[in-house]
């Protein structure tokens, strides 16, 4: 049998559409493989947000240059395929920085790549077109994959803040219909799946068809999706702030499978920065947000995205950045040193922060964040939580889930209650995850 090793960077959205592409592939006869030295095809399926990304995948190409020529002298044939927004960015680019490279594919075109690695025997090839018709329509059954999974709902962007390739790389908004959503959800669940994360670049924009052919919100999706028997939780990924509809907020205090955890990126707390970055809102605007989903949700535990270094960003700017996480308080984040990506109009600037200035800082930002993240965990010590069991833990007798605020928790139970939820009191905060104990009986009952 013919084996596939496909490796995904970046994002959630690039981690559902490499199972994806691992399924067009198991449809024409490929077993998956963990180990590319024997695979026939090797799928790279890239990330262009920061510029370490884009150059870790030609750093891979060199190695797979030679793994190629390898099996070559051996009579075996490898295909090498780079995937997604590198692919879609660069294009013809990468057939001649990464001559080993077959085919180049984008993201909105990876439904055909059964027939491209079929032309490819012939010639080089290169689809990075944004095709008329729909790829969900066109890609085979998904295989399960555990008890969490993806689902992609909404897929480009048409925000164009000043530093993002998105909706360059991925296009313009577009929804899929509910009935569709539903109906890979119900497949999901059917498989195992027991919680779902609706993802999108910008998933509250969700404006996919309803029942009456009227647009519905994500709100309404998330809804339609409590239908499906089995489900137990239901997350979306990733949200802009200008985008948050009223029965969002509402979902969230009235829909019970819909948990307590929200990423909504800000990038900057400065006022300056983000008229700059294009981000159409302003510091208190995100923080009077964040105090009505509070309202709704008094225990939503709040993820963001900050970007430091921006050009032109002053200590003044930075300064009202970390005033804005000390106001709101995280139980996570993501931050990052600005990365310009040509194309993008922040790329054009000429007022650079100085690199050791943007390390200072984000070491000062990471600091702060990451003591918001302990105190949070450590707050969790001595509580009732409800455990949704993922996989067996580290050690013999041990199990590993998250609580609905994504806290990963590792506690002893047996492997049978892999996929049900467990009630389970915290004992431990450590570095990454917490511990805690399965109340008496609860874990055998399940």
């Amino acid at each position: 049998m013919k084996k596939a090793y496909v490796k995904s960077y970046g994002c959630q959205m690039n981690a559902y559409d490499a199972g994806r592409m691992a399924d067009v592939l198991a449809a024409e006869g490929y077993s998956a493989t963990d180990t590319v030295e024997e695979a026939d095809v090797v799928v790279l399926n890239t990330c262009h947000i920061r510029e370490k990304a884009a150059e870790k995948v030609y750093s891979e190409l060199g190695r797979l240059r030679v793994l190629k020529g390898e099996r070559a002298e051996s009579g075996q044939d490898t295909r090498i395929v780079v995937a997604g927004c590198v692919a879609q960015a660069e294009g013809r680019e990468i057939l001649s920085r990464a001559p080993a490279v077959d085919v180049v594919v984008g993201p909105q075109s990876y439904h055909r790549l059964p027939d491209l690695l079929r032309q490819s025997r012939e010639t080089r090839v290169v689809d990075t077109e944004f095709p008329a018709e729909d790829k969900f329509d066109h890609l085979p059954a998904r295989r399960n994959r555990g008890v969490t999974g993806f689902l992609t709902v909404q897929e480009g962007c048409d925000k164009f803040c000043a530093f993002c390739v998105v909706p360059y790389t991925r296009g313009a908004e577009v929804s899929r219909s509910v009935a569709a959503v539903v109906d890979e959800a119900r497949r999901l669940v059917e498989g195992g799946v027991r919680e779902i994360t609706l993802i999108g670049q910008n998933v509250n924009a969700y404006h996919g068809d309803g029942p009456d052919g009227a647009p519905a919100t994500l709100g309404h999706l998330m809804d339609a999706l409590s239908a499906v028997p089995g489900l137990l939780r239901l997350r979306y990924t990733t949200s802009h702030p200008n985008d948050f509809a009223d029965d969002l907020i509402a979902a969230h205090a009235t829909n019970p499978l819909v948990m307590p955890y929200l990423h909504l990126p800000v990038q900057s707390g400065s006022d300056r920065i983000l008229q700059a970055m294009n981000r159409r809102h302003t510091g208190d605007a995100y923080r009077r947000l964040i105090e009505r989903i509070r309202n709704a949700r008094p225990d939503i535990a709040l993820s963001s995205d900050f970007i430091v270094g921006f050009p032109g960003e002053t200590d003044a700017d930075f300064a009202e950045t970390m005033r804005l996480v000390s106001d709101i308080g995280f139980s996570a984040a993501f931050s990052f040193k600005y990365s310009p990506r040509a194309g993008t109009p922040a790329a054009e600037r000429e007022d650079a922060v100085p690199e050791a200035v943007k390390t200072e800082r984000l070491a000062a930002l990471q600091d702060l964040l990451d003591r918001q993240r302990h105190a949070y965990n450590a707050a969790s010590v001595g509580t009732l939580t409800e455990i949704l069991v993922e996989k067996t833990g580290r050690h013999p007798g041990q199990v590993a889930g998250k609580t609905p605020h994504l806290q990963a928790v590792q506690f002893d139970a047996p492997a049978s209650t892999i996929g049900t939820v467990v009630p389970v009191r915290i004992t431990r905060a450590g570095s990454n995850s917490l511990f805690g104990e399965a109340l008496e009986g609860a874990a055998a009952a399940a």
